[in-house]
């Protein structure tokens, strides 16, 4: 099993030989386990939302840290498997004793987690693009929350998007996981509502050399387009074999696969107009989440979940400041403190702001880079999504909406 368990700075060579010194002699500092898909069906996503935990690490050290002592992180590759995720996890609480988690990415990984792991170890667990709804209702001692919203909601945006390009009928083939079916089951019920029709919905285990019988079944009926609900690894040869096979030509997509590579991979002339959502923000934290990575990263690539995986760390930080230690469940505890209002309100890069006010016994409300992070009994949060199109080969956010 492929992971990274090393204890690292963020800022450079000199910070980082620090940070190591300073982990090395202060056990009682921060700890945050980034249980990240390094590689697996979300590796094109895991180096991205790595860099958004990087980022607010940077800036929370550069603000002095957390209750004395410098932030540091610990990867663990969840191999985007439930297994090697749950493995990573025990690890990240067992061996590495971290006092907060931040993911996983997939909803397959982060539900098995949060029930064999993080809720009986009592370590608050923060996805940062798990979007099931089966997690709302999860059993996880209040120990799991996530920075991006359910896909229930999304289910409705992506529907509304299809009605509204006046697309009529619609085959679904998902990835056979809670984020596919989940998925899956939210769509079709808000297109039904709508006038649209399903056609036909089928399941897909990942990791196939062939798909072709999973795309002979959805081409039965002639539906206009294929939603396609899956990753990157396994969606690059689904679309190559359904354009060979002559199946489908036309694609809807989802968040899961709003990545730059796949359109490298298939060739423009054969995406441009496809259409899809994914949890987007605009407004004053957006933007300066995004001057804030392009100035340490470059330009920021058209792929969710970075700005979460941004924010869920943040959130993990001030919640330790609000509770004046490090202890886990302490960190649990005041999540909703620094994230939900009343407070003053806290944007991107402004952490050192936040932990004087919480310091001086201020309430803070947290307004982050991925929108307003109001966590309610089951640890979701609302949100605002994208309509987005790859046109001319480059994915193009068409609008950025609160669906109805």
């Amino acid at each position: 099993m492929t992971r990274m368990g090393i204890t690292r700075g963020v800022a450079g060579t000199t910070f980082a030989a620090a940070l190591l010194l300073s982990a090395a002699s202060h056990a009682e500092g921060l700890k945050i386990g980034a249980l990240m898909p390094m590689t697996g069906g979300l590796q094109a996503y895991g180096e991205s939302s790595f860099n958004g935990v990087k980022l607010a690490i940077e800036e929370i050290n550069n603000a002095g840290g957390v209750n004395g002592e410098a932030v540091t992180y610990i990867v663990g590759d969840t191999q985007t498997s439930p297994q090697p995720g749950v493995d990573a996890a025990q690890k990240l609480v067992s061996i590495d004793k971290v006092n907060a988690i931040v993911g996983a990415l997939s909803s397959g990984v982060t539900i098995p987690v949060a029930s064999t792991v993080t809720s009986s170890a009592g370590v608050p667990q923060i996805s940062s693009a798990s979007t099931s709804p089966e997690i709302t209702g999860l059993a996880d001692n209040d120990f799991l929350f996530r920075t991006v919203p359910t896909d229930a909601v999304q289910g409705v945006a992506l529907a509304q998007v299809a009605l509204q390009k006046k697309v009529a009928t619609v085959a679904i083939l998902y990835v056979n996981n809670d984020y596919g079916k989940g998925l899956a089951e939210a769509f079709s019920k808000n297109f039904a509502t709508g006038g649209g029709k399903v056609l036909q919905s089928i399941a897909f285990e990942d990791k196939q050399a062939s798909y072709r019988g999973e795309l002979q079944k959805a081409a039965k009926g002639g539906a206009e387009r294929l939603l396609l609900i899956s990753y990157p690894e396994d969606g690059i040869p689904i679309l190559k074999q359904s354009l060979e096979g002559g199946y489908f030509s036309k694609f809807i997509f989802t968040d899961g696969m709003k990545a730059p590579e796949i359109i490298s991979s298939i060739g423009a002339q054969y995406l441009n107009g496809t259409f899809a959502t994914a949890p987007q923000a605009t407004g004053q934290g957006a933007d300066l989440f995004k001057a804030a990575y392009e100035k340490q990263f470059g330009e920021l690539p058209p792929k969710p979940f970075i700005d979460s995986a941004y924010d869920a760390t943040i959130i993990a930080a001030l919640a330790a400041v609000k509770a004046k230690r490090n202890d886990a469940k302490a960190i649990r505890d005041a999540i909703r403190d620094v994230s939900n209002p009343p407070g003053a309100q806290i944007l991107p890069g402004e952490f050192a702001k936040a932990k004087k006010l919480l310091e001086d016994g201020q309430d803070i409300d947290y307004v982050g880079a991925s929108g307003p992070q109001n966590f309610d009994k089951a640890g979701d949060v609302a949100g605002t999504y994208a309509h987005w199109e790859i046109q001319d080969g480059k994915i193009v956010t068409i609008k950025v909406f609160e669906p109805e």
